[in-house]
């Protein structure tokens, strides 16, 4: 790992001088603070950071130690997650609220060490408070040393391309009315493309966002889904995109007339500007996946942003070419792409190693309602539940409970199978095994233990797809499938050579996903549902990953910082 000095500013990003060689970026004050910003006719004020939306990308080298200083100038608490950041037991500066953090309060201030590792390519950065990451959010960029060449033709220039979803009203307004109503939440209004809708909604075609490119010229998109609940397809119109990497880790390339990305998940995509003559201008388009039901609706509208060749006279007078895209409720289309992903690099350790193995179902679940008016079904609650536990935050957060042994916040129970066994895809489905149980338990694993996880997806209240982040790791997805996990068979399909090296993995509908990793990386790690739907209902659970024997294989000490509850 690269050395660092400390550079120490008024807020949010300081990248640190290397001492071997420049960093990226000049030296910033960010600020977390509030912004009028004017979307589909309507202005209001949002949380931004410098006043941006997206926020600012971080540039850094592989291997680089940075410093954050997060000044909270909002109105609401507040915590950052580095996405993607393996953080080597630093779990101190991961940030989601309760769990390894206390949340930085209005007029307050917290300072982050954020530690690069493996990671290589394209990751970002998002609030984890609430749902305030629907406009606190950026990329960060890793790069490789100066000099060192990318494992495929070199760019000739790099464009963050950040997918997101607007609601008119206030977002904590939309968490309000959500978890008051019982039900699901309010869909948004409008998905963006680097914070601007595009031309096919009311008052947007002035600030549609535009890439002008040139004939011959080859372009890397380094693609963020920062939406809170769907999961997206994106293309550009005659334009085939070339993945070359994943969740900040290359790919084999993978070439597609389209694309799938879900909440959380980031790509590293190449296209060509081959359009000679070019003809018009070209929309680039992303639109929901989404297998909609009685319970949960979507946002089925579409964002647009426009690719124009430069000194192209043609597209002035002419509407933009658009581009295909799978239909909502095409799953085949969306498992497609996502199943024929595969890593570039060798494997970091062997997969075929004895293992802790896991199964945990994944389930939307419904809890009684006091007056019987909630608007889930029946009148009931809606919730989620990880082999049945609807997962309660504590009041104080984990890391510091278990770090200083207080009692009382959390439980090691999580259990490694779930409580029943039954044909879980099944359409119809007893109620009672609709009522989780509420409480926080988590997760002890042994350091360097092989970790084999199942997540099983049920058809409990309603069958949907969920991407599943584990903080703290990236994992291999060394196989998925629909219907029910089979343990005699499925296993021996296993892609144990070259499967995808990620942080967060979708799993399909009514179907099933395996992952393993290493956990060598003492810490307290929190694994959950990127829909912030399920997250908020309590689809999620912690891992804590024990000390190893050697001083270096422990857990780093807290700094003297940390936020008070």
């Amino acid at each position: 790992m690269l050395s660092s000095k400390r550079t120490l500013l008024t807020f949010f990003l300081a990248i640190a001088k290397i001492v071997h060689y420049e960093a990226l970026l000049r030296h910033h004050d960010f600020f977390v603070k509030e912004a009028s910003y004017t979307r589909l006719c309507k202005t209001k004020n949002i949380l931004t950071v410098n006043g941006q939306f997206p926020g600012p990308t971080l540039n850094v080298y592989r291997g680089e130690v940075i410093y954050v200083k997060v000044h909270n100038n909002g109105r609401y608490n507040i915590t950052i997650h580095w996405h993607g950041v393996k953080q080597p037991r630093n779990p101190w500066s991961d940030g989601p609220a309760y769990i390894t953090q206390c949340p930085i309060q209005p007029g307050d201030s917290f300072d982050y060490k954020i530690i690069f590792s493996m990671e290589i390519g394209t990751i970002w950065w998002h609030a984890h408070s609430d749902w305030s990451r629907a406009t606190v959010h950026g990329a960060i960029v890793v790069h490789h040393e100066p000099g060192t060449p990318y494992p495929f033709p070199k760019p000739h220039q790099e464009v963050p391309i950040i997918l997101g979803e607007w609601w008119k009203q206030d977002i904590v307004q939309v968490l309000e009315e959500f978890v008051a109503s019982g039900g699901p939440p309010r869909d948004s209004d409008a998905y963006t493309i680097n914070g601007q809708p595009g031309d096919l909604y009311p008052c947007s075609s002035q600030d549609t966002f535009k890439l002008t490119v040139v004939s011959g010229k080859r372009y890397m998109l380094r693609m963020v889904n920062a939406a809170l609940n769907e999961v997206l397809f994106f293309a550009i119109a005659n334009h085939s995109l070339t993945a070359v990497g994943a969740d900040g880790s290359y790919t084999k390339p993978l070439t597609k007339d389209y694309v799938v990305i879900s909440p959380g998940q980031t790509l590293d995509c190449i296209f060509e500007a081959n359009q000679v003559p070019p003809k018009g201008s070209y929309y680039m388009a992303a639109r929901a996946y989404s297998r909609t039901n009685s319970i949960v609706s979507f946002d089925n509208t579409t964002t647009t942003g426009i690719v124009q060749y430069y000194n192209d006279s043609v597209s002035v007078n002419t509407a933009p070419l658009f581009p295909f895209l799978p239909h909502y409720n095409d799953t085949n289309a969306a498992f497609d792409f996502l199943g024929s992903l595969r890593s570039l690099d060798p494997t970091f350790y062997p997969l075929n190693e004895d293992k802790t193995q896991i199964f945990s179902t994944i389930s939307i679940n419904t809890f009684p309602c006091e007056n019987s008016k909630c608007f889930g079904p029946n009148g009931t609650r809606l919730s989620a539940s990880m082999n049945n536990i609807s997962f309660q935050s504590p009041s104080i957060d984990i890391l510091g409970a278990y770090y200083y042994h207080i009692s009382g916040v959390f439980n090691t129970r999580f259990p490694n199978v779930p409580p029943l066994y039954f044909n879980f895809t099944d359409r119809d489905l007893p109620l009672f095994l609709q009522t989780p149980k509420q409480a926080t338990q988590v997760k002890v694993i042994d350091y360097n233990s092989n970790v084999e996880l199942v997540f099983q997806g049920t058809n409990l209240v309603a069958g949907l797809d969920h991407p599943m982040h584990l903080h703290g790791f990236n994992f291999y997805v060394v196989g998925w499938g629909f219907g029910n996990f089979d343990p005699k068979k499925d296993p021996l399909n296993y892609n144990l050579v070259d499967p995808p090296f990620r942080n967060t993995v979708l799993v399909p509908i009514n179907g099933w996903a395996t992952i393993r990793f290493r956990a060598s990386n003492p810490g307290v790690w929190f694994m959950h549902c990127h829909l912030e739907r399920h997250l908020t209902w309590g689809m999620d659970t912690v891992f804590i990953v024990k000390d190893g024997k050697r001083s270096e294989e422990h857990m780093l000490s807290p700094p003297h910082h940390m936020m008070r509850c």
